[in-house]
């Protein structure tokens, strides 16, 4: 047999011809895992700068959020399927029961409303609405009365700070929804008639009323007067959208009748705008001075208010009179007024609500108010649950602050004995207003420079 020289069949590895064959083979195979390699990587990091992005824009799911919300859906599509009375169970009357529930367990200021409880709101912070004329609030599921409204119904059939109110026309407060149930209730037309039951925590007993619901058209400014011939006296009731101009009016009308020293009470105001007590305070304040500023969860969150007078302020000896019922807005004038040594503040301590409520519209009408922030004094005090401290404190009884109301609302009233025989008592000595005036008298500046009222800006 012949042979020829050569690899013998199958054993390429040694054959010159084949070698470059395999070689070429092995580097394309290379290539081609780096590539896909480099491709992989590449993806992995346009899918991480993708995420960063849509993190950073908000395009990507909250993750947390979805799932607290299928957590939620879950529960509603179990009760809407299986609770016993499926009116009860509708999906619409679900979800908003569960937002109720949500923003009412945040604190007793936070609240949400239906589209006629956010309507009544709305006239209320416009400063209009037809009703007995009572501020409420929500206090450990009990409707709590703030303070009544000067010369109101309520007000006039002797409803006190801290009743509770517990029926309307006989019918117990709604448990489940005590608020918008109390408020829609009490509210009406004028003219009628409602039954208010009222439990009363200082005696522990229960009253029924009887009041004629009237449109409250609420003036801020109550009681405006001088004293001795030179020291004005200005009762606000509230602090509404008209509340600055009304306040400012009453100042000049005052500084006209050459009034060189001011009381303001603030005593059962309940509060209101945070703006208008800004205009209020500012008439006092230079401009650029800051008043109040508040502070909510995040630190670039804070927000001065400061004087926009673009007038001179006004330099006056001033006292201002406080109580219990003293809140929000009110304690936002007085804390400024106090802190920046203006004024000296006489009578008790105030109620404490330093907390700022941001009003949201929501959709069909309906609206809620949270809790988004803390107001805090120019020093930076929060009075928050702890009330504003009095320089001078002169704690009134609980039969002398009736009796004073009483006088306050019914000031035509000018003869002792009619008084009495009208009202069943003589009127008595007001020891926190005279005290007040006592500290006036007694202030050596009353030469003071007093500068015009400048129109606070909104």
């Amino acid at each position: 047999m012949n042979s020829t020289g050569g690899a013998a069949p199958g054993r390429l590895s040694d054959d010159p011809i084949y070698k470059p064959k395999q070689m070429h083979t092995v580097t394309a195979m290379l290539k081609r895992i780096l590539t896909l390699l480099a491709g992989a990587s590449l993806g992995i990091l346009l899918s991480l700068m993708a995420f960063q992005v849509a993190a950073v824009w908000g395009f990507w799911p909250n993750r947390e959020l979805n799932r607290s919300a299928d957590y939620v859906r879950n529960v509603l599509e179990l009760v809407n399927e299986n609770y016993v009375e499926a009116s009860e169970a509708e999906y619409d009357r679900l979800a908003r029961k569960a937002i109720q529930g949500v923003i009412e367990s945040l604190d007793p200021h936070s609240e949400f409303m239906a589209a006629d409880a956010f309507g009544q709101l709305e006239d209320d912070l416009d400063g209009d609405f037809c009703g007995i004329g009572v501020q409420v609030e929500l206090r450990n599921d009990k409707i709590m009365v703030i303070a009544p409204i000067a010369g109101s119904p309520g007000e006039r059939a002797g409803i006190l700070r801290g009743d509770e109110i517990v029926s309307v026309d006989g019918r117990i407060i709604n448990a489940k929804s005590p608020m918008d149930d109390a408020i829609s209730r009490l509210r009406g037309k004028p003219h009628t008639s409602v039954k208010v039951g009222i439990h009363r925590p200082t005696s522990d007993k229960n009253i029924e009323l009887t009041l004629v619901r009237e449109v409250i058209k609420v003036e801020s400014v109550r009681v405006v007067q001088l004293f001795d011939g030179h020291i004005g006296y200005i009762q606000l009731v509230d602090f509404s959208a008209r509340t600055g101009e009304q306040f400012s009016a009453a100042l000049q009308s005052l500084l006209d009748q050459n009034a060189d020293a001011l009381i303001l009470d603030l005593r059962n105001n309940p509060g209101g705008l945070l703006e208008a007590a800004v205009e209020v305070a500012e008439v006092f304040f230079p401009k650029g001075e800051l008043v109040v500023y508040t502070q909510g969860r995040k630190q670039d969150d804070r927000e001065d208010f400061v004087s926009e007078l673009s007038s001179r302020p006004i330099r006056i000896p001033m006292a201002v009179i406080i109580n219990s019922g003293t809140a929000s807005a009110a304690e936002i004038v007085t804390g400024a007024l106090k802190d920046t040594n203006r004024a000296v503040v006489v009578g008790e301590r105030s109620f404490g609500k330093g907390s700022v409520q941001t009003i949201y519209k929501l959709r069909n009408g309906e609206g809620m108010r949270i809790t988004t922030a803390r107001y805090y004094t120019p020093s930076g005090l929060s009075i928050h649950g702890k009330g504003i401290a009095p320089n001078v404190e002169i704690i009134m009884l609980p039969e002398e602050d009736n009796k004073l109301r009483l006088q306050r609302v019914r000031n035509d009233v000018i003869n002792q004995n009619e008084f009495k025989e009208r009202f069943g008592f003589t009127p008595i000595v007001d020891r926190q207003l005279e005290a007040a005036i006592d500290i006036l008298k007694g202030v050596s500046m009353l030469n003071s420079r007093v500068g015009s009222v400048g129109k606070p800006t909104p």
